[in-house]
C-alpha cells in the first residue's frame, strides 16, 4: 500500500532519479515532472498528496508556482514542500509552503518531512 503520492518538480535530472528511487523504496507513489512542464496543470491531473518543488526551476519560479497554487481554490490546500540550496526558507514558508528542505539534504530529512506533511 502506498504511503501517498509525491509529485516532483525538480530540474536536476540526477536529483530526480535519486528522489524517485528513494521515495519508491519508502513506499511512496512518485510522479516526476519534466523541467518545463506546467506544474499547476500537473497538480490538477495527478492529485498528489504532496508536491516536492525546487525553488529555482530552469523555466519557472517555484515561488510563483506556489503563489498560483495558494491562490487557486482547487489547489490551495495542497501540501507543498520547497527545496533549495539558497537561503530562502523564511520566504517559502511566508508564501505558504508547508515545509522547506535546504539542499543538500539527507534522505532521512526528506522522509521525516514527508511524514510530517502528508
Amino acid at each position: 500500500m502506498s504511503k501517498g503520492k509525491v509529485l516532483l518538480a525538480e530540474d536536476d535530472i540526477t536529483m530526480v532519479s535519486l528522489l524517485k528511487t528513494l521515495l519508491k523504496m519508502e513506499g511512496y507513489e512518485v510522479v516526476a515532472l519534466q523541467p518545463d512542464e506546467d506544474i499547476l496543470s500537473a497538480v490538477r491531473v495527478e492529485q498528489p498528496d504532496v508536491l516536492l518543488m525546487d525553488v529555482y526551476l530552469s523555466t519557472q519560479s517555484g515561488l510563483e508556482v506556489l503563489e498560483q497554487l495558494r491562490n487557486s481554490a482547487d489547489t490551495s490546500d495542497l501540501r507543498v514542500v520547497m527545496s533549495s540550496g539558497a537561503s530562502v526558507k523564511e520566504e517559502c514558508l511566508r508564501r505558504g509552503a508547508d515545509g522547506f528542505l535546504a539542499k543538500p539534504y539527507m534522505p532521512d530529512d526528506l522522509i521525516t518531512m514527508l511524514r510530517q506533511t502528508i
